[in-house]
Parts: structure tokens; sequence; C-alpha cells
């Protein structure tokens, strides 16, 4: 992947060269650009830039002063001034990663260690690397101060939802052992659509309207997955089936979900201050937002404690709630649920928490990230009572994997189970009959 520039930058660059080349693979002083380029880089760490009169002068300046006695071309100089032009404008190396649409995630694990996410599939980029461990974290300080927050030593791991909504964890030594790891989930401007799905087969026709009328009919869903599987994706198109005239109630640990309906309300919680005081967690605004008449609620994610209380919503009334949990599979999910109801510390029996986990819970989808990178709904399922004291689930739809080709692909088909759900007749006592053609 060559480097490639910034289309408009805040400072002029006329006094160089007109014509920017974007291949660094073209120059022939390769290694002595890279020389260079670290050299300013670190002059840039251990100097402070406040109080300079112009950045372009001082930009300017580190340059010539570098690379006076080399035998640089004007292009050459350009590149070496672009680079730089990131550094205090921009974001270093991950400038053009940030700006790149088709990147959904950058993970920095090492100065010569850069991977991203590109259609699926994570890949080493090669072209990008940083100084020492000093310049990632003055890129991830740079990231992170606007939004009023820092790292350091004392502080030495942040969790953040960045201006443009991109998702960025970071941690620094001494928590990092080998040094300072920073993980960007880019925020995609265009949310996806049930169509968008369906079109990469992602699902089939059958499923999303099953899905759409199960959103319609106030069904509880709960969507499981790994990470990166596309959980909140989903989450975020079956949201857009929400009615128009319900009140709703988002809650995100970092608000990613983009709903198109007028009547929304977007919670998100709130880490320590540096006095350690003012934490909001999920459990606090799912116990708010019950007293905020919702029509509907939906949590970005369940991972704690705050599971019970959700749960207690979907029992008390308040039908239609949306969640997604991380978990390899649909039992698993259950399990993993009941164990974070637990978490409490309620004196509450097991069995007695299975029942309530099979009274809240109507559907189970669970979406993967296959081998290939692509993303598919390989289970949905209903949950139909308790057995022998354990829950039972039952499949309406399944992705089933059949090969894999040469080039990685992999080959399967989506079956519907020869039954007809029990949740079909909660979605039939709401009028609603989309899907009679499935089923019966």
């Amino acid at each position: 992947m060559s480097k490639t520039f910034t289309e408009a930058f805040d400072v002029k660059i006329d006094q160089y060269v007109p014509d920017i080349v974007d291949d660094y693979d073209a120059f022939p002083n390769k290694v002595l650009l890279e020389q260079l380029r670290n050299e300013i880089i670190q002059n840039l760490i251990d100097e402070t830039l406040e109080n300079k009169d112009s950045l372009s002068d001082f930009i300017k300046t580190q340059v010539d002063k570098t690379v006076e006695g080399y035998d640089l071309s004007a292009s050459e100089r350009s590149y070496i001034y672009n680079l730089i032009d990131n550094e205090i404008n921009g974001y270093g190396p991950l400038t053009e990663l940030l700006k790149d649409k088709n990147i959904t995630e950058i993970m920095v694990n090492g100065k010569n260690e850069v991977y991203v996410e590109l259609d699926g599939h994570i890949i080493k980029d090669n072209s990008i690397s940083f100084v020492n461990d000093d310049h990632i974290i003055r890129v991830i300080q740079r990231l992170v101060q606007p939004i009023g927050r820092t790292i350091d030593i004392s502080n030495p791991m942040v969790d953040a939802r960045l201006a443009d909504g991109s998702r960025l964890n970071a941690v620094i030594p001494p928590l990092s052992i080998k040094g300072p790891v920073l993980t960007i989930r880019k925020f995609k401007e265009d949310a996806s659509t049930i169509d968008d799905l369906l079109r990469n087969g992602t699902l089939t026709p059958y499923m999303a309207r099953f899905l759409e009328a199960a959103v319609e009919a106030k069904l509880n869903i709960m969507i499981v997955g790994g990470t990166g599987s596309g959980k909140t994706t989903l989450l975020n198109v079956l949201s857009s089936f929400c009615s128009e005239d319900e009140r709703i109630i988002t809650i995100e640990d970092a608000a990613e979900l983009k709903l198109k309906q007028k009547h929304v309300i977007s919670l998100e919680t709130r880490v320590n201050s540096y006095e350690g005081t003012g934490e909001v967690t999920i459990r606090d605004l799912v116990i708010n937002s019950l007293r905020m008449r919702p029509d509907r609620i939906i949590v970005g994610e369940v991972r704690g404690k705050e599971a019970f209380d959700m749960l207690q919503a979907m029992n008390t009334g308040h039908d239609g709630s949306l969640t997604t949990l991380h978990a390899n599979g649909t039992m698993d999910a259950l399990n993993r649920l009941e164990t974070m109801v637990l978490m409490t510390g309620i004196e509450i029996p097991v069995s007695a928490i299975r029942e309530y986990i099979e009274q809240a819970i109507d559907v189970v989808v669970r979406i993967e990230r296959l081998s290939d990178g692509r993303r598919r709904v390989t289970d949905i399922s209903e949950i139909v009572g308790i057995k022998d004291g354990d829950i039972q689930q039952k499949g309406i739809f399944k992705f089933k994997q059949t090969d894999v080709l040469d080039n990685g692909e992999v080959v399967g088909e989506f079956l519907v189970y020869k039954r007809k759900p029990k949740v079909y007749n909660k979605i039939k006592a709401k009028g609603i009959d989309k899907i009679k053609d499935i089923f019966e």
C-alpha cells in the first residue's frame, strides 16, 4: 500500500514543488528519506511547539536544517515536508489510514507493526512505521487530546470515542509489556442497510423479512457473536425497522448506533474523572432509562451487572428490546447471560434466573466473521421453554458451511428449518402476516 498525501494542507508548500509525488517507492533515496524523516520526528518529540509564530515556517526550518548537505530533489523535499506536516497538523503515520474509507480498523502493535482491516481481511501495512514508542504515544495523545482525555504513566489505558465517532483503545507500559498498543475501529459515515447485508450475502431475503417482522412485533432480540463479527452493524440495521412513532432509548459505552427515527434518546457511559469520581455505567443508564418512558430500549452491548436490569425491563412490559452480547454461540450466550446475572450478588436460584431469561428473550441471532473475512448470520433461534432445568432453543434459520475454495472463499447454504416457530404466533397476533409464505 503506497503512501498518499493530504489533498489540501493547512500550510502552503509552493516553495518546494507544485506537483506532489505520491509514491514512496518511486524515490531512489528511500533509506535516506526514512533516516531524515525519523530525525525530524525525534526533534518534534523532544521540542515543544507552543508559542511558535508560524507552523509553516517551523516545518520549513526543520526540514531545511535536517536535509542541508544532502542532494535531494524538489519532490523528495516535498515528500518529507508533507510527512512532517502530518505529524504537526494530522496524526503522523496514521493520517492517511484514518482518511481511507475502505479501511475499517487500524491496529498498531509496535513501531513497525501496523495492521489494517480491509474488506474483512487483516493485513500488515509495511508502508507505515513509527520512529519509536515515544512516537506512538505522541500520536495517541494527539488523537485523544481534543476530547479531553490523556494517556501517561499514571493513566496508561484509554478507551474513547473520537470526534468522528471512531472507537479508540490504547494501552501503554507498564500495562503493555512490549510497548504502546493502539486500536482504532473506524466510524462508518453511511450506516449499513438491510439491502447492503443482502447484497453482501450476510443473510437471505427470508431471514431479513423474518427479522423485520420480529422487530415490528416487538420481540426481544439478542445478537451474539465474536469481536468484529458485525454485531453492532446488524443491531443498527434491525433498529431501522422500529416504528417512527416510538420513543427509543439507546445505551452504549461509545455511541455507534445511528438511528434515523425522530424520537431517539442516545445515552452514553462516562468514565471516572481524574479525582476518581463521576463514573456512569451501562447499568446506571439502563436503570435510569426505565424512568424515561421508553417504548424500546436498545443496549449496545451487555457485558456485566446490567444484564439483570435488562432482563427485568424485558419482563416488565418493555417489549421490543434489542441488545448484543459477546459469545461464540447461542447457548454460550445464554450461559454468559446467566453468569452476568449472578455477578450482581443478588441471591437468586439458578433455576429462577433461567426462567427469567426464558421469559425475557424471544430470539437469538448469531453473526460470524468467517475465515474468508465475510460476515454471515449463521443462526437464528428462538427460546422455546425449559426442560430438565435447562433453557431450550430451536433453530429457525441456519447457515451450513459446505466447503472452502482454493482462494479461501467459504461456500455454504442458508437453510430454513421445517417447523413453524413458536414466535410466529406472537408475530401473527400483532397482525403481521408478511412471513406467512415462509412458515405456512
